[in-house]
This record gives structure tokens, C-alpha cells and sequence, in this order.
């Protein structure tokens, strides 16, 4: 897919943007922009844990599906969840109905509770992975941030949450700019990124 692509306005975008008409606002308004809110940090590693093995379209299109399931992705709520959460989510046919990562999800608002205790924020051991020196833009699927993060993140009981699912997840959030040279929001970002706060 080309790395760049002419909207109807006139704006470049991403090329993977032409790949849903959702895809746009997602990009425009999310995508790459750094985030400090733990409840939006959880859900978006949760989202790319059930991503694994699917399109990011399908997760997209289910995800006010998945917020509705999982309390908004509160993770002190939904460490609290059970066998009939379970049950129910198993039953729900507007997300990505897999125990395993169902129960994934569970377990890690439980890991993201302890983290919280431990590190005071989960933006504040996030962020201590944002790349130094980050991958030129569109080339990569990990880097040696993600694949620390992802060991740390095993280490301490979370799952899905490879390599690649971490790179993911710092894409989205904005630990690194991999919007594409060109980009329109490339600037964007960079901008919101040199005035961010770090945790």
C-alpha cells in the first residue's frame, strides 16, 4: 500500500488510511497522538490484545461494543469481573467473542491495577518506552522499546501483548510519530508531542 494518499479534501493521509472511510477520522483525530489518560492507555492495548489475528477495521467497528462490555475500560472495574462477565461477554455478539482474550483482558485490569500501585500511573510507566530514536516512519512492526515493553509487560502477568501488539499500541498512543512523511497530521503530532508533559 502507498505510505501516502489524497483525501477528498485535498489532504495527505497514511495510505492504510484508504483502506475504510473510518479509518479517516480515526487518524485525523487519534492516531499518533500522544495520550496521558490511563482508562484510554488501557483500552488500547485491551483493543490491540483482540486485534491479534484480525483488522484493526473489525476492532474499530466494535469498539463502542467493547466499551459498552468492558465499563469503559475502567480497569478498576473490570479487575473485578468474573465468571458471568465471562459469560456474558461470550455471549455478546458486538465485540470479538475468544475467551482467551476475554479473559486476557480481565487479567490485565487486574496487572493494571497493581501498576498503578507500583508506579503511581499507568502513563507514567508507558511513557518511560517511548523511543529515543524511533524507527523511520512506516518501516516497522517493533522496535527495541516495544520488544522491552512487551517483556516487561509479561514479566509482570499481562497478556497478549507481543512485540508487535505493544508497537501497536505505541503507534496509537503517540510514544512515537509513524505517521508518514507527507502526512498532514505528521506535523500535527510532532507539535502536540514537543508541548506534551511526560508522566
Amino acid at each position: 500500500m502507498s505510505k501516502l494518499v489524497t483525501g477528498a479534501d485535498g489532504l495527505m493521509r497514511c495510505g492504510w488510511v484508504a483502506s475504510a472511510p473510518d479509518f479517516v477520522r480515526y487518524h485525523d483525530d487519534e492516531w499518533g497522538f500522544p495520550i496521558d489518560n490511563d482508562q484510554r492507555l488501557f483500552e488500547k492495548i485491551c483493543l490491540e490484545g483482540f486485534q491479534s489475528g484480525l483488522s484493526w477495521r473489525t476492532i474499530l467497528s466494535k469498539r463502542e461494543n467493547f466499551r459498552a462490555g468492558f465499563a469503559g475500560f475502567d480497569f478498576n472495574v473490570v479487575a473485578n469481573f468474573g465468571a458471568q462477565d465471562v459469560a456474558r461477554l461470550m455471549a455478546d455478539a458486538g465485540i470479538i467473542r475468544h475467551r482467551g482474550k476475554i479473559e486476557a483482558a480481565i487479567n490485565n485490569a487486574a496487572r493494571a491495577v497493581e501498576m498503578v500501585e507500583r508506579e503511581g500511573s499507568l502513563a507514567r510507566f508507558f511513557w518511560q518506552y517511548e523511543p529515543q530514536t524511533p524507527p523511520e516512519p512506516q518501516t516497522a512492526s517493533t522496535c527495541p522499546e516495544s520488544v522491552a515493553l512487551s517483556k516487561e509487560l509479561k514479566k509482570r502477568g499481562w497478556k497478549f501483548v507481543g512485540p508487535t501488539t505493544a508497537f501497536a499500541f505505541m503507534q496509537a498512543m503517540g510514544l512515537v510519530n509513524d505517521h508518514a512523511i507527507g502526512c498532514h497530521c505528521r506535523a500535527l503530532a510532532d507539535t502536540q508531542r514537543k508541548s506534551f508533559e511526560r508522566p
